[in-house]
């Protein structure tokens, strides 16, 4: 039996202990395919303002775009940053013992800000008890060399990841999702991110809008082929109030199912080489959000079978 090389290993065989990230969600960040200016609405499956009439009324008008000349909301993310870090840490350590951590970025697009601002943000989040580093989530049309260069200095003395949306490598999916960029962009920032020595962790979906099983173990090839350190995979599901779910009732979409799922998963872990661990292999939410798979809803016993397909192929999760 072969044991998949998770995130978690990666981290014991490197640091010789657990290393756990915490999850930040930043006030003020946004995206250039919402904002309008590469796209509006955001991906199909994404939930935003644009369909959500409660989101936007709740939602500060403010927010942060590379060319800002100013970020009155500062001082608000720097205490959000130590609040949210403070609370998740803690817990992780009260829980599991843990004492190394990575702020993960998590939320919308967060290198779409000024420099400075972001220079800000993270190096509070290096500065709190425990961080080791960061991993931040962002799209390859939101980064720059500037940024880059940036993160290759922190990555001499920090553990620095840079998570990339990749989704799909098929230009017309990624235009039938209202993606705003094309899957060039992502190999172009990915190939300088890893120039600079960063480490690299792509995020793709299985069951996007027409795609056949073999486009999907394609984007995890190609992905392969662009570098990649890490990746994320998980199913596409739909929510309320997204363009996807507007597909989904008018019957113009169908959701993978899970046979289908694991069977591509599975096939997907046998191609990884030895040094690129998986972050995540599936995803779901349970609550009536959710429209559809309903399969999605319970991600406990999503991993029951997930681990029992994998052991099935000579595989220990």
């Amino acid at each position: 039996m072969k044991k998949v090389f998770t995130i978690g290993r990666y981290f014991r065989r490197k640091f010789g202990e657990d290393v756990y990230k915490v999850p930040l969600s930043i006030q003020g960040f946004t995206c250039p395919n919402i904002d309008g200016t590469v796209a509006k609405g955001g991906c199909t499956f994404c939930l935003n303002e644009s369909f959500s009439p409660n989101l936007a009324k709740a939602s500060r008008k403010f927010y942060l775009h590379p060319d800002s000349k100013e970020n009155p909301l500062l001082e608000k993310q720097l205490e959000q940053v130590r609040i949210q870090y403070r609370a998740t840490s803690q817990r992780l350590a009260g829980k599991y013992g843990v004492r190394k951590f990575l702020a993960y970025f998590q939320s919308f697009t967060n290198t779409y800000a000024p420099i400075e601002t972001l220079k800000a943000l993270y190096e509070e989040a290096l500065r709190q008890p425990g961080c080791i580093g960061l991993s931040i989530g962002t799209r390859s049309d939101s980064v720059t060399e500037e940024i880059l260069d940036y993160l290759a200095e922190l990555s001499r003395d920090h553990e620095i990841w840079i998570e990339y949306g990749i989704q799909s490598i098929y230009d017309e999916t990624l235009e039938a999702i209202n993606r705003g960029h094309d899957s060039a962009n992502v190999r172009e920032w990915i190939k300088k991110s890893k120039a600079r020595g960063l480490r690299v962790c792509g995020h793709v979906i299985f069951g996007l809008p027409n795609e056949t099983d073999e486009m999907m173990l394609d984007t995890v090839r190609e992905s392969i082929a662009w570098g990649i350190d890490s990746i994320k995979i998980h199913p596409l599901y739909v929510v309320k109030n997204t363009a996807l779910a507007i597909d989904f009732l008018k019957e113009r979409f169908t959701p993978i199912d899970e046979e289908r799922y694991i069977r591509l998963l599975v096939e997907s872990i046998k191609m990884l080489p030895p040094h690129i661990s998986i972050q995540r292999v599936t995803a779901g939410i349970d609550d009536d959000t959710l429209l559809a798979p309903e399969w999605c809803r319970n991600k406990h016993r999503q991993m029951k079978r997930i681990r029992r397909a994998l052991k099935e192929a000579g595989y220990i999760y």
